[in-house]
């Protein structure tokens, strides 16, 4: 009998990386941006958007992490709607990095053109965030390639990270009524895009470890092996 420890299948390896790579650079974000920016300025200053980051000495750090992030959802595969809807907010992520928004950009230093590259930015961010809100309440909620659906509690934290996703986009939209000095001083933009980065960051981290519930490649859960033979008759 082998009592080797049966490995992962290498697939379910690569998708598990994926996974937390995502999750990792998703949590990290908010926290080197801000951690950064407070080490190169020499104080805690915090500015209206996670965006508007762009526009500080933390520039490389913000591109970098949403292309990078970009890149992993466009290589993740495990179903054709994960494929699809990964491969989108892929271009999407790398979309929000590359078209940068105006907020955060020192006064009398954007043009007509800066701003219609914002409102792409602004677009691509809400779509991003969308999609990443179907991952955690529909992709993430179903079973696995093998019908082995997720745990009660796995369920419960993929939910939670889904709607605070949706409440933080809803929160930021409404926020747009509060006026300027108040968007300045309580900075809503800001927390609710670090709310909502978390969140899709722990569901991706909590999701990576649901892969290695079904261990065994495909086949020998399917086909258990053969079957006691009868006994012979006489």
């Amino acid at each position: 009998m082998n009592t080797e420890p049966r490995k992962p299948p290498q697939d379910a390896v690569t998708v598990r990386r994926l996974r937390l790579g995502i999750g990792a650079v998703g949590i990290a974000l908010p926290v080197v941006l801000v951690v950064g920016h407070l080490i190169a300025a020499g104080r805690l200053t915090l500015l209206d958007s996670l965006s508007g980051y762009y526009h500080t000495e933390m520039r490389d750090i913000f591109v970098g992490s949403l292309c990078a992030v970009g890149v992993f959802l466009i290589a993740y595969r495990y179903r054709r709607p994960d494929d699809v809807l990964g491969s989108i907010a892929g271009v999407l992520a790398i979309a929000v990095a590359l078209f940068p928004t105006t907020v955060g950009a020192p006064a009398g230093t954007t043009s007509h053109s800066d701003r219609s590259v914002g409102v792409v930015h602004q677009g691509a961010a809400a779509g991003l965030f969308l999609l990443l809100a179907v991952f955690c309440l529909v992709l993430f909620t179903r079973p696995d390639r093998v019908g082995v659906p997720p745990s009660p509690s796995a369920v419960r934290i993929y939910r939670v990270c889904g709607g605070l996703i949706l409440v933080a986009i809803a929160l930021a939209l409404a926020s747009t009524q509060l006026s300027a000095d108040v968007r300045h001083t309580l900075k809503p933009v800001l927390w609710c895009e670090t709310v909502a980065v978390f969140a899709f960051g722990a569901a991706w981290v909590a999701k990576s470890d649901a892969l290695f519930r079904a261990a065994q490649p495909i086949e020998e859960i399917r086909d258990p092996g053969p079957r006691p033979a009868a006994p012979a008759s006489s």
